[in-house]
């Protein structure tokens, strides 16, 4: 596995692993969601590995080793992208095999498409929300969240709140280990990177509605996958579905967009629906 550190034009760091076998492997992007670091992929990774491909993740802004912006209301789905073409420009590579992306990494998925097409063969999009709260005329969390992180002086509340709400109280009793490598990837977010990835989620730029076509002028195929116990996702997550269909329709391509459900998992169903996610995705991947 090699790691490294990308110095973007704006002088931040941006942290990343490359797996180093299989060398010629077709290379897999593992995007994380908000509040984790690329770690939480771990045993997706092995089993990624296993199966012939190359795994390569990145840091979010203030997640990991990766840095946050002076200007912590700055960062936007657009500039994410922008990162993460930064960071493949870096390693030389001109296509990948796909694109990976759990809940603002997916997100962060339909806007690369969309702004850097050609580049991404495939695109899973897991457990994400479609706009931000202002778009979607919701109450919002995010500030909310950042409020509390801001007054306490630590993620502390926040990351165990987040591990309830992931997982439920049921999940950890009985997955202690895991519980317990989720809540180490979550700490080495600061609260300056949570409160700048929430800026993303929050700006009223963030709406995926009209990128979703674009998925298809960008890629050559999607699958989306959505945990059961995913609040209303799995309802909601069906519409985006059939918008990517149109558009894949719309460019000519024969694609029959599929959306999976991981029976029992939650927002990040990679951890609690490994086995599911594991086969759905490679399944995908390996057509």
């Amino acid at each position: 596995m090699a790691t490294g550190a990308l110095t973007l034009p704006d002088g931040r760091l941006l942290s990343y692993a490359f797996s180093t076998a299989p060398p010629n492997g077709p290379v897999v992007l593992l995007a994380n969601s908000l509040l984790s670091d690329h770690t939480s992929w771990d045993r997706v990774v092995d089993r990624l590995v296993a199966h012939g491909f190359r795994p390569l993740r990145f840091d979010q802004p203030g997640h990991g080793r990766s840095s946050a912006p002076p200007d912590l209301s700055s960062t936007t789905f657009s500039s994410l992208a922008d990162d993460a073409a930064a960071l493949l420009a870096h390693l030389g590579l001109s296509r990948i095999h796909a694109w990976v992306g759990v809940s603002m990494g997916a997100a962060t998925a339909v806007y690369f498409s969309a702004r850097h097409p050609g580049i991404v063969n495939r695109v899973v999009i897991c457990d994400t929300i479609a706009a931000s709260p202002i778009r979607a005329g919701v109450r919002d969390v995010f500030g909310e969240r950042v409020a509390v992180a801001r007054r306490e002086g630590s993620l502390n509340s926040i990351l165990e709140a987040t591990l309830d709400r992931w997982f439920g109280q049921a999940w950890r009793a009985a997955h202690p280990q895991e519980t317990a490598r989720m809540r180490e990837s979550m700490r080495t977010t600061t609260v300056n990177g949570f409160e700048t990835c929430c800026a993303a989620l929050q700006s009223p730029e963030f709406d995926l509605d009209p990128l979703l076509d674009k998925v298809a002028a960008g890629t050559e195929d999607a699958l989306l996958v959505v945990g059961e116990r995913d609040a209303d996702l799995p309802v909601r997550m069906q519409d985006m579905r059939a918008k990517i269909q149109q558009g894949f329709a719309q460019a000519g391509k024969k694609i029959d967009v599929e959306l999976k459900v991981v029976k029992n998992a939650g927002h990040v169903c990679f951890v609690d629906g490994f086995e599911e996610f594991c086969e759905e995705v490679l399944s995908f991947l390996q057509k």
